[in-house]
C-alpha cells in the first residue's frame, strides 16, 4: 500500500546515490554561484500539493533563471515580479478560453486547488537556462510521475511541449487523463498553444470524474 505523503513516498529516493551525488554537486555549486530558486522553496510545489490532494499535473521544464523570478512552482513568479514570456502567454489563453484576466503571478492558490506545478528539473544557475539539467533532477521528477501514475484515483496530466510530452511514456494507467499541446513559449506559442483551451479541457475532464473544477 503506497503512503499518502510525498515524505513517505520519496523518503527511499533521499538515500539513493544518485540523490546523494546530486546534494554534493548542489552543494559545490552554491558556494561560488547563485542557484535558483532559494532552498527553501526547491521542494514548494510537493509541499503545496500533497500527494493524496494531485487532481493535476502541470509539467514545466526548469526554473527561471532570473533575478527573483523562481519559486519553486512550475511557470510560477512570486507576487510584484514581472511575468516571464511563457507566463504571459498562459494568462492570454486563460483569458481566450475563459475570459478570466488573470494578473497575479504566484500561482500557488492554483497548487492549493491540486495542482501539482513540477518542474523537471528543480534547481538553475542564475542567467544559464537549463544548467542542473542531467545532475540527477530527471531521475527524481520520473519518479514523482510513475508515483502520481499508480494513483487509483484520476489525475489529469498537462503536457505542454516536447519535453514535457516525452514524459507519456511514463503515463501508463489508463485511469489518467491527459491535456497536450505546444509549449506557451514565445518560440511556440503560434505553433499550436494558442487556442489549445487546456484550462476548459482540465475543467471538463475533471468534472467528468466528479471532481471539482479549478478557479483559475
Amino acid at each position: 500500500m503506497i503512503g499518502n505523503s510525498w515524505d513517505d513516498i520519496l523518503k527511499d529516493e533521499f538515500k539513493k546515490d544518485y540523490f546523494k551525488d546530486l546534494v554534493k554537486f548542489l552543494n559545490l555549486e552554491n558556494k561560488t554561484k547563485t542557484i535558483f530558486p532559494k532552498s527553501e522553496d526547491l521542494f514548494r510545489a510537493l509541499k503545496l500539493t500533497d500527494y493524496k490532494d494531485v487532481n493535476v499535473v502541470i509539467l514545466g521544464q526548469d526554473p527561471y533563471h532570473g533575478e527573483k523570478e523562481a519559486n519553486g512552482l512550475c511557470f510560477s513568479v512570486n507576487h510584484g515580479v514581472q511575468s516571464p514570456p511563457s507566463l504571459q502567454n498562459i494568462f492570454k489563453e486563460l483569458k481566450s478560453d475563459l475570459n478570466i484576466t488573470r494578473t497575479d503571478t504566484d500561482l500557488s492558490d492554483w497548487a492549493k486547488q491540486g495542482i501539482l506545478l513540477l518542474n523537471t528539473v528543480l534547481t538553475v544557475e542564475k542567467d544559464k537556462a537549463f544548467s542542473h539539467r542531467g545532475k540527477g533532477w530527471e531521475i527524481f521528477t520520473d519518479k514523482i510521475i510513475e508515483k502520481l501514475n499508480e494513483k487509483e484515483d484520476p489525475v489529469v496530466f498537462v503536457l505542454w511541449g516536447n519535453a514535457a510530452r516525452s514524459k507519456k511514456t511514463l503515463l501508463t494507467n489508463k485511469r489518467h487523463m491527459i491535456v497536450e499541446s505546444a509549449h506557451p513559449s514565445p518560440l511556440s506559442y503560434n505553433k499550436g498553444f494558442k487556442d489549445s483551451k487546456p484550462f476548459s479541457k482540465i475543467n471538463n475532464l475533471l468534472t467528468s470524474v466528479n471532481k471539482k473544477e479549478i478557479k483559475w
